[in-house]
């Protein structure tokens, strides 16, 4: 039978690893997107491969990246309420719920 003191423990364990996990995802994901920056101002820059297909690329010898350009439209909420009012963007709009677990070193 599990004691309070042994659940705290495994408990205690787990928080424990999931920061060390984090802290290591977190110091490899600096790096990736400092090199994928670097790849991306290649692109932005003419400096990659094109394929046949006129696509831009860089290769390694595991792996290739693709770069592409990609434009977007956002929707401007505080424009849209100063245009329309509360209300009317109150009409359009849903709740929604969600989660988060925020971990911090002790």
């Amino acid at each position: 039978m599990n004691t309070v003191t042994d659940i705290q423990a495994v408990q205690a364990a787990q928080v424990d690893r999931l920061g060390e996990l984090l802290a290591q995802i977190s110091k490899l994901t600096k790096e990736a997107d400092a090199i994928k920056d670097e790849i991306k101002e290649r692109g932005a820059d003419g400096h990659l491969e094109i394929d046949d297909n006129g696509v831009a690329f860089a290769a390694g010898l595991l792996f290739r990246a693709t770069y592409i350009e990609q434009e977007s439209t956002l929707f401007d909420k505080a424009k849209f309420i100063k245009a329309n009012g509360d209300a009317e963007y109150a009409k359009w709009t849903k709740q929604s719920a969600s989660f988060k677990l925020l971990v911090k070193s002790l």
